[in-house]
């Protein structure tokens, strides 16, 4: 097959709608990626009674929180999964937490205001 067969025909549409990339995860705004936790979107499959596969996406449960600093007496808007606000919980609140998790799963913002806490514990 050349690769001339797939391009758009004189007086037909283009090969993909034009709907399909404006939703596609290109054009998104907000990632959805925990930013404490680096939790995302998982692949599967709906699975019929009769065994046939369609692929479909599981999503993380986000939600837009704020969570406080003691250390800098501050709040930070993060957008976070449910899993990740337990595990903040459960570490005994955001400054713990993010002197905990490693920088590689932390989002930009968080890995600035893990930073700033970093400083002021030193100081």
């Amino acid at each position: 097959m050349r690769i001339l067969d797939f391009a758009p025909k004189i007086g037909k549409s283009a090969p993909f709608p034009i709907h399909d990339r404006i939703h596609s995860s290109e054009f998104s705004a907000m990632s959805r990626i925990c930013e404490l936790t680096g939790k995302g979107r998982q692949v599967g499959h709906n699975v019929s009674h009769a065994n046939n596969k369609t692929k479909r996406l599981f999503l993380p449960n986000l939600q837009n929180v704020t969570l406080m600093s003691e250390k800098l007496d501050r709040s930070f808007k993060f957008r976070v999964s449910t899993h990740g606000l337990r595990s903040v919980e459960h570490n005994g609140g955001l400054d713990n937490w993010l002197l905990k998790q490693a920088d590689t799963k932390l989002s930009p913002r968080a890995l600035k205001v893990k930073r700033e806490l970093a400083k002021a514990v030193a100081a």
